[in-house]
């Protein structure tokens, strides 16, 4: 979908999964002179500056996690409990990160019980009557909001190196919708976020399903027509099918302030420049086209 020269581009960044990621692709450490580390910030930076020259948004918001616990965590004691604790070096960079993204004009959007892909979710439903929507991420549960006016742009090995979902391409390439993907995980579970879905059933399967059944509402209402093996796993689990899906379900109607006005995108203002300085960072502002 071509978006028309004057409407707005609104760019929805996924913090976290951009600072993991930068702090994991970055070849050698940078530190000050006083040790504190700044490399998974740099890496930060230069996800971020060349996302906006290849996408040229008028706006940008950065959202966050807000710590571990979130009310998904109280669905299921298990969400997320395989994930190690973040690199000792890595955890002064969080405040930090986002003191440099405040610094340059960008809101920073985060809720405590809620994860980040929640304000994501919300921000993005509720803002693309405004705007067109491009979510910036490496997580493939975000593509359960693609549609028309909000686009997912999933980053791949490299810099700037982006595969762009729309409704089309996303069928194209995962043969299912949007809301299809929310299913799929209900069903698969996700190994990530440590939850199981319905044990014995895999991608290759659940897809089946979803593509002759449409939702795990339509195999449930057909139940009969399965073949003997695959209805046991699925009466099995019901329990856990259900709670699967629920924790999949990125919600939209977190309860975050954030209106399109404060978002717009001006290439880094002066106030942005002591920051950068003080962290030996202004070598990135030539990045911005």
């Amino acid at each position: 979908m071509k978006v028309p020269l004057n409407e707005p581009k609104l760019l929805i960044v996924d913090g976290m999964a951009l600072l993991f990621r930068a702090y994991f692709a970055q070849a050698y450490p940078r530190r000050l002179a006083d040790g504190t580390p700044t490399n998974a910030v740099f890496g930060f930076l230069q996800y971020l500056f060349d996302a906006v020259n290849t996408f040229k948004p008028s706006h940008v918001v950065c959202c966050w996690d807000m710590g571990s616990k979130t009310f998904r965590s109280e669905l299921y004691d298990g969400y997320k409990a395989n994930r190690p604790e973040a690199p000792e070096d890595l955890i002064p960079q969080f405040d930090l990160v986002k003191d440099i993204v405040a610094a340059l004009g960008i809101p920073n959007v985060g809720l405590p019980g809620f994860e980040a892909d929640d304000c994501i979710g919300t921000l993005s439903k509720r803002l693309c009557k405004e705007a067109h929507v491009y979510v910036l991420s490496g997580d493939h549960d975000l593509l359960q909001l693609v549609e028309e006016r909000i686009h997912v742009v999933i980053m791949k090995k490299g810099r700037s190196n982006y595969c762009v979902y729309d409704p089309a391409f996303l069928k194209e390439e995962k043969g299912l919708l949007p809301h299809q993907i929310v299913e799929l995980k209900g069903l698969t579970g996700d190994t990530s976020d440590n939850y199981p879905g319905v044990k014995g059933i895999g991608e290759k399967t659940a897809i089946k399903l979803l593509l002759e059944y449409e939702s795990i509402d339509g195999i449930l209402n057909n139940l009969e027509t399965l073949s003997k093996s695959v209805r046991a796993k699925i009466e099995n689990d019901l329990d856990m099918l259900h709670l699967s899906r629920d924790l999949a379900r990125i919600r939209l109607d977190a309860p975050i302030a954030c209106e399109l006005d404060e978002c717009r995108w001006i290439a880094p203002p002066e106030s942005a420049y002591p920051v950068l300085e003080k962290f030996r960072l202004t070598s990135l502002l030539k990045l911005i086209g």
